[in-house]
């Protein structure tokens, strides 16, 4: 990718998300949004978090940083998810982002622009996470946290950012109920729930809601 383009990019990418700002939005994505009957199950003030949707610079174009969490976690073991976690008290998003993928992949915030933000996500679990959108340079050591990760990766965000790609499906719940929810598969690699959503909202940010 030359420079060039990746800068064209980069500034097109920037153009779409929300500017740095801690704020209340009216709008929300969630866990339900092939749902919109439905509401999510959790109850009381919801907690806040953040992850880093990390775009890593490659020749062949950009990649989106991902992890799969570890097997010893109470919550969504295994699952493939974004680096981060809750928010500190008088956190900013960014903040929790950036220091959370340090502390989970040991990633630097110094080798991290942060572009944006994404629409808040609310989990069924209780949760408002709010995706910041990162441009990661080429030059990052990483090293998983093993009380969290399991494994680190990159998957192509052309392959990410392809409707094609984005799969419906149905399954139970913890709960017992019967859901519907995004998945992406890739090399093997089962992407869903909660980040597939975020990927399919950073997908409608970019290219459009009504584009399938």
């Amino acid at each position: 990718m030359t420079a060039h383009r990746s800068a064209d990019l980069r500034t097109w990418i920037a153009s779409h998300l929300d500017p740095l700002e801690d704020r209340q939005d009216a709008e929300i994505r969630s866990d339900y949004d092939l749902e919109p009957g439905r509401q999510p199950m959790a109850t009381g003030p919801l907690k806040l978090a953040a992850v880093l949707v990390g775009l890593i610079e490659r020749e062949t174009g950009y990649s989106v940083l991902l992890t799969r969490r570890s097997d010893t976690l109470r919550r969504h073991t295994g699952q493939i998810a974004f680096p981060g976690g809750r928010r500190d008290p008088g956190e900013t998003p960014w903040r929790t982002a950036l220091r959370e993928a340090h502390e989970e992949v040991g990633l630097h915030p110094d080798f991290v622009e942060v572009a944006g933000l994404l629409t808040p996500y609310q989990t069924g679990t209780g949760y408002l996470i709010t995706p910041v959108v990162g441009f990661v340079r080429e030059g990052f050591a990483l090293e998983a946290n093993p009380d969290e990760v399991a494994d680190i990766f990159e998957t192509p965000f052309g392959f990410l950012m392809d409707p094609a790609n984005h799969e419906e499906r149905e399954g139970v719940a913890p709960s017992g109920e019967t859901r519907r929810f995004y998945a992406i598969t890739h090399e093997n690699r089962f992407i869903w729930g909660a980040t597939a959503g975020m990927l399919r909202a950073l997908y409608d940010r970019l290219y459009g809601a009504a584009v399938a």
